[in-house]
């Protein structure tokens, strides 16, 4: 399961949720023909959900699933993460990823050093930011995924090469 964002708020009286959306595409998610909804990234108890309506609001969206025609069945969903089985995704563009193809990968210097391993993403309104911690080192590098720092992702090779000093 890919985890595509979560739903932060009710919104309005009709059963429509505020979903902050953790990607740069979420309008291609309309073709996607169910929608699973669950408590926890890693959860085992994601349900399935169909989309009746999208649209965007603001620098989220706002969504409406079957089965919620009212404000209190979408504050039933408050807090629950959005996903989809991958083989149900969009696909990327050659230079796009998704977060989950990120998580793991060994973050590699241009001198050849690692400097750890992705843990997760955090979306920081200009840019993602890679969260890369350090096993060996016991500590954590907040890298910002850009262009100027982010030089190759290689996901069949598990590894990502960055512009970034070992000490920074």
């Amino acid at each position: 399961m890919i985890v595509l964002g979560r739903i932060v708020a009710p919104y309005g009286v009709k059963g429509w949720v505020k979903i902050h959306p953790f990607g740069d595409d979420p309008e291609s998610w309309r073709e996607m023909p169910s929608w699973w909804l669950g408590a926890t990234p890693d959860a085992a108890d994601w349900q399935q959900h169909t989309l009746k309506d999208l649209r965007f609001h603001g620098k989220g969206l706002v969504a409406r699933f079957e089965g919620v025609d009212d404000r209190s069945g979408a504050e039933k969903l408050d807090g629950l993460y959005v996903g989809a089985p991958r083989e149900t995704l969009p696909q990327n563009a050659e230079d796009e990823f998704y977060w989950a193809d990120l998580i793991g990968l060994s973050v590699v210097n241009e001198a050849g050093e690692t400097l750890g391993k992705v843990a997760t993403l955090i979306e920081a309104g200009a840019n993602p930011v890679l969260v890369v911690k350090d096993e060996a080192e016991q500590c954590e590098r907040l890298l910002p995924f850009v262009a100027a720092v982010v030089k190759n992702v290689a996901v069949a090779d598990g590894c990502i090469r960055v512009a970034w000093g070992k000490d920074w």
